[in-house]
């Protein structure tokens, strides 16, 4: 990024809303702006496979292992305000395991890049099973979308929940069923 491009396209947003860039409170908005957008888009600066890839454990498990409630901030690429929410992972592992902490740090590479919801999804359940060759994936998140809950319909109670499942957990309803009632989730 630009830093010193993106601080006056900053600036000159705030002439174009109305604002007066030099007023006490907005002076440093340009750099605070700048400052935010690179923590909110640090996913595109990180590989997730060099992420996974550090913490791949050789194991004999065969169960369905489960992280669940892990937080999720993204920003909406229709409109660039966030949506937040919990995320649930699980997988069947063959011979190999993920580090718990890592299966975190992917949900973030994701999240941290202009998202749609049902992508991010789709990204992570692709991700863990193309990492470890699981026998299955499933991925649900759970969001609340401020693009419709402060403008257009304006709803704020409403939460959008979507799902990718793979492998077992697809072509099994033993298994995705077994899946949900882990999460306590009637889906």
């Amino acid at each position: 990024m630009n830093n010193n491009k993106v601080k006056k396209l900053i600036r000159q947003l705030l002439i174009e809303i109305g604002e007066n860039p030099d007023r006490e409170g907005l002076k440093k908005t340009p750099e605070r702006v700048l400052r935010s957008l690179q923590f909110l888009t640090q996913g595109y600066n990180e590989k997730p496979r060099s992420i996974i890839n550090n913490a791949v454990f050789k194991a004999e498990a065969n169960n369905m292992i489960i992280v669940r409630d892990i937080e999720i901030y993204s920003l909406c690429e229709h409109h660039l305000l966030p949506f937040f929410g919990r995320c649930h992972i699980g997988y069947i592992p063959t011979k190999k395991v993920l580090g718990v902490s890592k299966i975190c740090r992917l949900v973030n590479v994701f999240s941290r890049r202009l998202q749609i919801q049902e992508r991010l999804t789709s990204q992570l359940a692709q991700e863990i099973m193309g990492a470890i060759n699981a026998e299955g994936v499933g991925v649900v998140i759970e969001c609340r979308h401020l693009c419709k809950m402060m403008r257009g319909v304006e709803k704020q109670n409403s939460i959008m929940t979507t799902s990718s499942v793979l492998g077992s957990f697809l072509e099994q309803p033993a298994t995705r069923a077994e899946f949900l009632t882990l999460l306590n989730r009637n889906i």
